[in-house]
This record gives C-alpha cells, structure tokens and sequence, in this order.
C-alpha cells in the first residue's frame, strides 16, 4: 500500500504500536511543538504509512484552528483516525504523561533543595540544540506541505513575517489563510449551499462562568481551564497568559520562580505547556498539579474530538480540502516564523550559535541520529561551558 494515497478503514497497525509510539514520543520527543508535529510526519506518514498525508494535514489544521497546545491536539487528532474516541484518549494520555510525571519529579526536587540552579546551564546548552532540532522539522514540514504551489507560498510567507512581527500566532489568520484557499480554489458563488460546506469547520464555543473565592485549588482549576480553551498557539503562547494569572493576579509564584517553570518545560520532552504541571506543584502539591494539567488538557482535548467527526466525514470534500490546505500552509508559515522567534531567545552568544548549527548539520547528514542523544550532548556541553563563560 502507498504510503501517499488514502488508508483504508482497517489500519495496518493495533491501536496499542501507536499508544506506545505516542508514549515513546511524549518521553523522549525534545524540540516542542515545531519538532514533535514534525516528528508525527516522519514517523506516522512517511516512515510507518500508518495516517495518510490528508488525515494528518486535518489533525493539524485543527490543532491550528483551536485553543490549546498544537502537539497535544495533533496527537489526539492522529489517534482519532482510526481508532476513535478510545484512540484520542488513549494517545492524549500516552503523549502527556511521561513530561507530566518528570515535571513532578523536578517540582518536588525544586521544593525540597531551594531551587535548581543547574537548570540555567542545561538550558544554556539544549535551547540552543534545540534550535537546531526545530530548524530540521520545520524545513521538512515546509518541503512537504507547501511545496512549489504559489498560494500556499504566499500564505506560508506571510504567515512567517506575521509571526515574527508579532512575537505571535494570531488565531484568525489561519481561518483566514483557509477562506482564501478556498475561494481561489472553488471559485465559489457564495450561495447557501456552497457556505454550508464550510459549516463542520466551525468549532464549539466555551464559556466558563464568573469564578468566585472556592479556595486555591478550585482557583488553579478554573484558571488553567481559562489557559486551555482560550488561548491560541503552540507551545510558549500560553507563557505570558501563564504570567499575568500566576505572577501577578494570583501572585501564587514571584517571577525567578516563573522562569524556572518555563525552564523545566524546555528541557524536558513533550509538549512545553507541561509547565503548567511544574507551576501546579509549586502552588499546592501534587493536587496543585493534577488540577493544572487537568484544567489545560481537557479543552484542548474536547476541542479536538468533538469537531473530529465533521472533519473525518466532510474532509475529502473539495471546499474542504482547500480550506485545509489554506490553513496547512500557514500553520508551517507560523512553526517555520516561531523558529526566529526561538532564535532570537536562544541564541546568546558565539557558543550557543555554534551548538544550534552543530545540532542541524547532524541531524542532517545522520538520519538515523535520535534527537535525545543531542539534547543530552548539548546539556553536558551546557553544564561544563555555562559556568566558565559566566562567571
């Protein structure tokens, strides 16, 4: 079977190979969101042919189109494919756990020595590698999602100067991105009938009621349920919402504890909205963190399988599909502009450039090299050089 054309409605694979993939992914996947899409591309489409290109180009156009982190909503989508509501599930949980039971960990290491001023040297190091990484993915991506059609190169380049501009993604663009794809496309004469097709696209709305004083932990709850179901863009999007709710409404963390979380985020795997875990322990314990998570993972997740449906049964239409391809390309404009916006954060100095470089060139000249071997090269190169070079 083409790895290219459509899967049929029998998988080629148990539901169980891809739970474990996702496990395998949420512990050892480093690069945030722009990698670990990336990485789903690679494996699941290209490597495996287990998702077909077109059910992996909805899941991401979804994942764009909705609050929530990106790599989680991808995820979930991929699960849904085929295996349904029990598959979403599944891969949603298989993908968040691993990070989530590390940023434990690392919380009560925070907690019980006074901070872990180590973190700063690893993050010298790995930030930068992971600037390489997330280079690697979004080249691939773009090759083979946008490849040499014009529209989509408008779109993607201007989604690129938008997300660097803004030090953001900007949610309607994408919606916009989709509009116009679709308009080009199918040329169409705007009646009733040719809008309706549009209609499965539109998601549902969540509205949460006016909170009021039920004690800290209900406080985290409806805070970072807030965080998940109003928030767009992957990964550090939700930082500066985090911010302004943790640090300075709540003032639950002062802001060198902010930073640490951001930091725990980035140097463990999967997805880097985990943080809210760290963040979560840090407030209240254990519950603190169970209650965080639970608060930004499940509107993402119900944001992902309730319009699921709609795309799986309307996808393949041709409005559809040029919808989809809108919102594709400036879904890869926005990860290939966030890769800048990473840069400019990441790169400090002549060392933290070269170690970016160094991390691209292997991966592309070493295919079979795994990522985690250079993001545990590029910490020890961190914590050996970061105390040397600031003194």
């Amino acid at each position: 079977m083409s790895k290219t054309a459509p899967i049929s409605t029998h998988p080629s694979y148990s539901l169980w190979q891809l739970v474990l993939y996702f496990l395998r992914l949420g512990t050892f996947g480093f690069g945030g969101p722009v990698a670990l899409v990336g990485y789903m591309h690679r494996d699941l489409v290209e490597r495996h042919g287990w998702i077909s290109e077109s059910d992996y180009k909805e899941g991401l156009a979804l994942a764009q189109l909705a609050p929530g982190p990106l790599a989680a909503q991808t995820a979930i989508y991929l699960g849904y494919v085929h295996y349904r509501l029990l598959g979403a599930t599944l891969v949603g949980l298989a993908f968040v756990l691993p990070s989530f039971l590390m940023v434990l960990g690392l919380g009560w290491a925070y907690v019980s020595y006074g901070g872990l001023e180590w973190m700063q040297a690893v993050f010298y190091g790995v930030g930068a590698a992971v600037l390489g990484i997330v280079a690697i993915s979004a080249h691939k991506l773009t090759t083979k999602s946008v490849g040499k059609d014009k529209l989509k190169w408008a779109i993607f380049l201007t989604l690129v100067a938008v997300t660097v501009i803004t030090q953001s993604e900007i949610a309607w663009l994408f919606l916009a991105a989709g509009v116009l794809s679709w308009v080009v496309r199918c040329k169409p004469r705007f009646g009733s009938g040719h809008l309706a097709a549009l209609a499965p696209t539109q998601l549902p709305h969540v509205a949460l009621a006016a909170t009021q004083d039920w004690g800290t932990l209900t406080q985290i709850l409806l805070f970072f349920t807030k965080a998940g179901a109003f928030v767009f863009g992957s990964g550090l999007a939700i930082v500066p919402f985090l911010y302004g709710g943790v640090v300075t409404e709540h003032q639950w963390l002062n802001d060198k504890q902010f930073v640490d979380a951001v930091a725990v985020a980035m140097i463990t795997p999967g997805p880097v909205v985990i943080t809210v875990g760290f963040i979560g322990y840090l407030i209240a314990g254990v519950k603190g963190a169970c209650l965080a998570a639970l608060g930004t993972f499940l509107p993402c997740y119900l944001f992902t399988v309730l319009p699921a449906p709609y795309f799986k049964k309307y996808g393949k239409l041709p409005a559809i599909l040029a919808f989809v391809d809108g919102v594709t390309a400036a879904a890869v404009g926005a990860i290939a502009g966030s890769v800048i916006v990473i840069a400019q954060r990441s790169i400090i100095d002549i060392t933290t450039a070269l170690l970016a470089v160094v991390s691209a060139v292997l991966l592309w000249k070493f295919k079979k090299l795994q990522e985690p071997v250079i993001v545990l090269g590029a910490a020890v190169i961190g914590l050996a050089l970061y105390p040397l070079l600031h003194q």
